[in-house]
């Protein structure tokens, strides 16, 4: 029985770049899913969000100021928004007014600077300024959707939640890990169905990470990609 799947699969072993690759003939899905997460595994690549946070409250308002901007902007504008606005409480007394100064170089400043206003009175109202544990918890917050919801939980909680931005979303339909999908929820199901519990947080983090460094939206670099073996658009790509 292999780890990375819920199958036995015959795998052909070459080196190449450091890294075990795996070459399978005939492959089946769950065969893709064991390459794909075996080499993600074995490459050595970090399994955590580049966000910076120091509690649940930070993380949270993290992942939802990230929204169509990048970890790198959010990192930025968050060490001043946390060192003003600490906690619910203090962004619930500050207003919507001063947390859109605050978040101004953030992206769609003002409807995010209204949803941390709400998220801020419902947590300090109804959670006693603490961040709810439960998807449907977190889904009734402001800005929360299925995807923040899911960050949450994997990341705190280490729970089987996959969160399905854009790079997941791209990513997994070009390696061949989903078939279809028209949306993130059919995303997230499909992985959810191939990839084993205990592996779901860490994949959620190799899935983005590698649309952001290899397999990026435009002119993806195949050529430095130690998935060629294992990725669907790189084998019709390569007359496979």
């Amino acid at each position: 029985m292999d780890r990375y799947s819920n199958s036995t699969s015959n795998f052909k072993r070459s080196g190449k770049a450091g890294f075990i690759r795996f070459v399978v003939l005939g492959m089946t899905i769950k065969e893709r899913y064991a390459g794909v997460l075996r080499y993600f595994d074995e490459s050595g690549m970090e399994a955590e969000t580049e966000l910076m946070y120091r509690n649940p409250f930070e993380l949270l308002v993290a992942v939802v100021l990230s929204a169509q901007c990048t970890d790198k902007r959010v990192n930025m504008v968050s060490r001043t928004l946390f060192a003003r606005l600490p906690d619910a409480a203090t962004m619930l007394s500050a207003g919507e007014e001063i947390i859109r100064g605050l978040i101004a170089s953030i992206s769609y400043p003002n409807a995010k600077a209204r949803h941390l206003a709400g998220l801020a009175e419902i947590l300090v109202n109804r959670f006693g300024g603490e961040v709810p544990s439960t998807r449907e918890d977190l889904m009734a917050l402001p800005g929360v959707g299925r995807k923040t919801a899911n960050v949450i939980l994997s990341v705190l909680h280490g729970e089987a939640a996959m969160a399905v931005d854009t790079h997941v979303f791209r990513v997994s339909a070009r390696l061949g890990l989903t078939r279809g999908a028209k949306t993130p929820l059919a995303t997230e199901v499909q992985l959810m169905r191939h990839i084993p519990e205990s592996l779901v947080p860490k994949a959620h983090h190799w899935l983005i990470l590698h649309g952001r460094r290899v397999c990026v939206a435009r002119n993806p670099r195949c050529a430095d990609c130690g998935l060629q073996d294992w990725c669907s658009y790189y084998g019709k790509k390569a007359g496979r």
